[in-house]
Order: structure tokens, then sequence, then C-alpha cells
């Protein structure tokens, strides 16, 4: 019996009392991508584009080539999800391509770095915003991080209608709020910072921008884990793809000219916090508390979307790994996987601790989670290759187009994101490299 028939016996021994149901609407499925992608980013890497473009259509640039970036991935993805629609995303994919050790090894390290990490770096940004709207004493971001961990896991737990519906309402908020900012900004009537002199300009890295700016676009691949519980998968799931990264690549764009607008390549350049000052200099101190409330919105529908993914490659790992067998359980009222949703908003939590520890909680996240990420990311898109020879004959509702020429290119990029993540990190990317090794020995406990 080949691998191929190993794992089709497989996939008829799991378990068919509770198990995930189409649920999820187009409009769903878009509402939670750009949740999930319009996270603290867009309020933060601006001044960091800025300052290493240089120029005005240097920054409108990167920003057009991170949305085209994105796009190459997710026809990648588009082609993994509705060929092998499956709750696992990207652990399915790489069971198919590579065999269960390296499958069962992603979903260890997106349960204990990959994802959990990502929880805890979206919660230590709403601890920090929500703290300059209501100071809750010296470690008041991290009470806000481990609050907003407890109660959107909660929610989860409690039933995916009531998630759903305020992460669509969580995604709405944020829209309206970044239209907001960009009306104000690209009508002001104030003129722009004046320009840095030539020899003082910003020196050019547009390698290093692009890092920041992808950083910006990351998330929309998450979307892979709702595959099977998505309406017409066949055709819903691309088109949630190309509405949600043309919304976000439309509003990057005209967030950025209104930054520009209304602060100038220089004032950009400059800027701690861009969206702030933009606010702060139009409307005065009102906007800036406006700007931190609209952070912290979005960074909550990040949190919210996040979990509500990383729960799913629990749950495919407890199907197949003897001693987290008990992750593999989906609880039909309310339909969830209550104990994977327990334990990944239990080492969140843990993670929480660590970054207040070390008093770097957002950096410490960044460095622990983005070169185990940007591995995993390139090993997913090889297996659409690898799956293409071994699969030939396999019915695909979706193909990508220019094969094998946007696979390889998005490849290509994703090893030199991981280069450079390799390259930036400190102490925490050690730390996580250690945590990956450590999933080792359940690897052959897989079944």
């Amino acid at each position: 019996m080949n691998r191929l028939e190993n794992i089709a016996l497989l996939e008829r021994q799991e378990p068919q009392s509770a198990a995930p149901k189409p649920s999820i609407s187009l409009i769903d499925a878009i509402a939670l991508i750009v949740g999930l992608v319009i996270g603290a980013g867009i309020f933060e890497t601006p001044a960091l584009v800025a300052a290493n473009t240089g120029t005005v259509g240097g920054v409108i640039g990167v920003w057009l080539i991170g949305g085209v970036v994105s796009l190459l991935g997710a026809l990648c993805y588009a082609e993994l999800a509705t060929t092998y629609p499956h709750v696992g995303g990207n652990y399915y994919y790489l069971k198919r391509a590579f065999g269960q050790p390296i499958a069962v090894l992603f979903a260890w390290a997106r349960m204990t770095v990959i994802q959990t990490g990502s929880i805890a770096l979206l919660a230590f940004v709403f601890g920090d915003y929500a703290s300059q709207l209501l100071p809750l004493g010296g470690y008041s971001p991290a009470i806000y991080a481990a609050v907003a961990i407890a109660l959107l896991t909660m929610l989860n737990i409690i039933g995916l209608r009531q998630s759903k519906h305020f992460q669509n309402g969580l995604a709405v908020i944020l829209v309206l709020g970044l239209l907001l900012v960009i009306l104000v900004g690209l009508t002001s009537s104030l003129p722009p910072i004046p320009s840095l002199p030539a020899d003082a300009s910003p020196t050019s890295s547009w390698g290093l921008a692009l890092v920041f700016v992808l950083l910006s676009y990351g998330g929309w691949n998450e979307a892979a884990y709702i595959s099977a519980e998505i309406h017409n998968p066949q055709r819903n799931i691309i088109r949630s793809f190309l509405w949600s990264i043309g919304i976000i690549t439309g509003l990057y764009l005209l967030i950025n000219l209104a930054y520009l607008r209304g602060l100038g390549i220089a004032g950009m350049a400059d800027s701690q916090a861009v969206a702030a000052d933009l606010l702060r200099r139009v409307l005065g101190e009102p906007g800036a508390a406006f700007v931190s409330l609209l952070v912290a919105i979005a960074t909550l529908g990040s949190i919210n979307a996040t979990i509500f993914t990383g729960a799913r490659s629990s749950f495919a790992l407890g199907q197949d790994v003897s001693p987290f067998r008990w992750l593999g359980r989906w609880h039909p009222h309310p339909s969830s996987p209550t104990t994977a949703y327990l334990f990944q908003g239990a080492i969140a939590l843990m993670l929480v601790g660590l970054g207040t520890f070390t008093r770097k909680g957002f950096e410490t996240m960044v460095d622990y989670t983005a070169p185990i990420f940007w591995f995993f990311f390139l090993l997913s898109t090889v297996s659409l290759i690898v799956l293409r020879i071994r699969e030939p004959n396999r019915i695909r509702p979706f193909s990508v187009p220019l094969y094998p020429i946007v696979p390889l290119l998005f490849c290509a990029i994703c090893g030199y994101l991981l280069y450079s993540s390799l390259i930036y990190a400190g102490i925490g990317a050690i730390a996580g490299v250690i945590v990956v090794l450590l999933g080792l020995p359940f690897v052959r406990h897989s079944t």
C-alpha cells in the first residue's frame, strides 16, 4: 500500500460523529482575511518604509509590489485549498507532499511558535495602545494582552456564529476607521513637513522596505484553514483571496497617499506613530486618541481571527498523533475544537508572560516567530509543485496560472524573507528553533 492509499485510509478512519461543517460564507471569509491582515502593521511600518525608500514613488511602488507578491502567494494557496479542502490547511498539504513526520513537526511549530507567538505579539500591540487610552499601572500592556487572549478564546469556544459576527463587526469598524484616516489625510490643507536636504536623505534599502511591507500584508494564507468550513469552497476560496487582497492593497495604497499628503516623505520617515502624527497635526490630541482606539480595534480583529484559524491545525494534529489525541475532538454543540482552543490559549498566555519578563514583548515575539514562519511558508509552496508531480491526474478546481513560474517566484521570495528574518533576528529566534526541535520526539507517534 503506497503513501496516498495510507492517507486515504486515514481519512476514512477519522471520526465522523463530530466534524467541521460548511458554515462560513464568502463575506465571512473576506472579513476574516481582512481582519487578519490589517492589524497594527499599517500603523507602524509606513514610517519605516518611507525611511528606507526616501521617495514618494518608492513608497507607493513598494506597497504595490507587496500587493502583487501577496497575490502570487494567494494563487498558489488557492490551488492547494480548492484541490485539498481540509481543516488542517498547510498541515494537510505537507502531509500529502512530504509525509506525516514533516506535517507533524509543522503542526507542533504552529501550535507552540507560529500561531501562539502571533497571538501574543498582537496582544502586546493591543495592550500598548489600550494602555494609552486607559493605563492600568506598570504592567498595563501585559494585563490587557492576557485579558484579550482569554476573552477572545472563550468567545470562539462559545460558538462559530458569535465569533464570526464579532469578526465581521470589527472588520467593518476597521475599514471605516481607515477610510476616515484616508479622508483626513487626502483633504488636509496643511502644507507637508519640508523635505530633508539632499545630503540628509534616508539611505535607500528597498529589500528591507519590502520586508516591512510584507509583514503588513501577512496573514492572508490563514484562509487555507477554513477551506473545510466555507460554502462552495471550489469557487469561494479563490474569490475570498482575490477580494480581500484587492481591498487590502487598495486601502494600503490610499492610506500611504494620505500620509504623504499630510506629512510629506520627511514627516513619514521621522514619525514614530505615523497615523497618530497625521491626525494630531490635523485634528489635535483627540485625533491621536482616535488612532489609538482604531489600532486597538484592528489588533482585536487580528487576535480573534488568529485564534480561530490556529485551533484548526491543532485539531488536525490531534487526529494523527496519539499523544495529542485529546486535541482532535470537535465538539458539536457548539461546533468548535474546544480543547484545541484552550490549549492554544494557555500557550499564548505563557508567551505573554515571557514577553513581560523580557520587557520587550513585541520584539521578542517577532524574533520568536519569523524564521519558523517563513521556513514552513516556503515548504508549503514547494508542496504545490510536489503534489503537481505526484498527483497529475487529481482534479484541480483552480490551477495556478503560468505554472511553474508563479510558485517558483513565490518560493524565491519566501527564501529571501527566511534569510532576512535569520539575519535580523535575535535571541528569540534561537528560542523558537529550540521549541520546534522539542517536537521531534512526537513525530514517531504519528498514526
